[in-house]
C-alpha cells in the first residue's frame, strides 16, 4: 500500500471509529442527562466546566457553546483550582466536571472541595463507576469502547464523545430556555451569523451614496450621477417614487445601439419596474434578491419613497457573503 492509500484508509477508519463511539452515546442519554438539564435550567448560578489535558480543552469548547446559547459559563481548569482558582465556584454554581477515567490525582483533590462547598457536581465520564462517577450528583455517559488511536492511548474517541455531550447539554438548554435567533444575534454581533440575523437594509443604504435622476434627466447628467455615486446604477426618481433604474450595463448597451444621444434623457434607457426591498428588511433578504435575480444592487425604499442602493459589496464587506 502507498502512503496515499494508507493515509486515506487510516484517515477513513479514524472518522468511522468515533462516529461509531457517538452512535453508541444515543442509548445513554438517560433521566440523569435530564436531571442535570433541568438543574441548570432552574439554578440562579453560572456553570463551571472542569477538566485537565485534553478534557479541559473540550470543557473551554463546551463553556463558548454555552455562553453563546444563553447559559452563562467559565472555564476553570482543574490542576488551577486546586492552587488558587476554586474561589472561581460561587454559591449557587454547577460544576461540570470532565474526565474520561474519573481517577487521576487532580479530579480526586478537586471533587471532595466542590461537595464541600454544597456545589452540584455533574460528571461528563467514560468510567461511571470511578471515584468522580461515585461523586457526582448527575452522571452523563460518555463512554466509548476504544479509541480511534490504534495504540488505545490518544485521547481521540473519548474526547470526540465529551464534546457530543456538552453540545447535547447545551441544545437542550437552549430547547428549555426557547432560544431564539434573535437572542442568538444578541451573542453574536460582531460574527457574520450574528450579522445575518440582525444586520438591516437600512444599515447598509446609510453607508452609500444615494444616486438619483429624473425621468427627464438628459443622459450625459446620467453618467456624471452614477459615476459620481460610485455604485454602478441610479434610481430614477418621480414625484419621490422609483419609476426606474439605470446600470452600467445599459450605458454599455446604449453605446452599441445608438449613435447620437442628442435628445436622449433617462426614461429613455431606464428599465421599468426595477427589483426593490423594504428599507427595514434584512440584509439577508437582499442577498437573495440579487442572488436570485442575477444582480449586483438592489433599491431600497420605505413607504413607497426610495432611500438608497444596496450593492453586493456592501453584504461582502459585512461578511453576509
Amino acid at each position: 500500500m502507498n502512503n496515499e492509500d494508507r493515509i486515506i484508509s487510516v484517515a477513513k477508519k479514524t472518522i468511522e471509529t468515533e462516529s461509531q463511539a457517538i452512535r453508541n452515546l444515543i442509548p445513554l442519554v438517560d433521566a440523569a442527562f435530564a436531571g442535570a438539564v433541568n438543574y441548570i435550567f432552574n439554578s440562579n448560578g453560572r456553570v463551571i466546566v472542569t477538566g485537565i489535558g485534553k478534557s479541559a480543552n473540550i470543557a473551554t469548547k463546551i463553556v463558548a457553546t454555552l455562553n453563546s446559547t444563553g447559559t452563562p459559563a467559565i472555564f476553570m481548569h482543574a490542576a488551577d483550582a486546586i492552587h488558587g482558582d476554586l474561589g472561581t465556584v460561587q454559591e449557587n454554581d454547577s460544576v461540570i466536571c470532565i474526565s474520561k477515567s474519573g481517577n487521576t490525582p487532580e479530579i480526586k483533590v478537586l471533587v471532595p472541595l466542590i461537595k464541600a462547598a454544597g456545589n452540584k457536581l455533574i460528571a461528563i465520564t467514560s468510567n461511571t463507576k470511578s471515584f468522580l462517577g461515585t461523586q457526582a450528583d448527575y452522571i452523563l455517559n460518555a463512554y466509548v469502547e476504544k479509541e480511534a488511536c490504534p495504540n488505545n492511548l490518544a485521547p481521540t474517541s473519548s474526547t470526540t464523545a465529551q464534546l457530543v455531550i456538552g453540545d447535547a447539554l447545551a441544545m437542550s438548554l437552549l430547547d428549555l430556555r426557547g432560544f431564539s435567533s434573535k437572542d442568538f444575534a444578541k451573542f453574536h454581533p460582531g460574527g457574520s451569523l450574528g450579522k445575518q440575523l440582525y444586520l438591516r437594509v437600512s444599515n447598509l443604504t446609510e453607508l452609500n451614496e444615494k444616486p438619483q435622476v429624473s425621468p427627464d434627466t438628459d443622459i450625459k447628467n446620467v453618467i456624471l450621477e452614477i459615476s459620481k455615486k460610485m455604485l454602478g446604477v441610479t434610481a430614477v426618481i418621480e414625484n419621490d417614487k422609483i419609476v426606474g433604474i439605470i446600470t452600467d450595463g445599459d450605458l454599455r448597451r446604449m453605446l452599441a445601439t445608438t449613435d447620437s444621444f442628442v435628445g436622449l434623457t433617462a426614461k429613455d434607457i431606464m428599465s421599468k419596474n426595477p427589483k426593490t426591498i423594504d428599507n427595514d428588511a434584512m440584509a439577508v433578504q437582499a442577498m437573495e434578491v440579487m442572488d436570485t435575480n442575477g444582480i449586483t444592487q438592489v433599491l431600497a425604499q420605505k413607504n413607497g419613497k426610495y432611500t438608497g442602493v444596496v450593492h453586493i459589496h456592501n453584504l461582502t464587506k459585512e461578511g453576509i457573503i
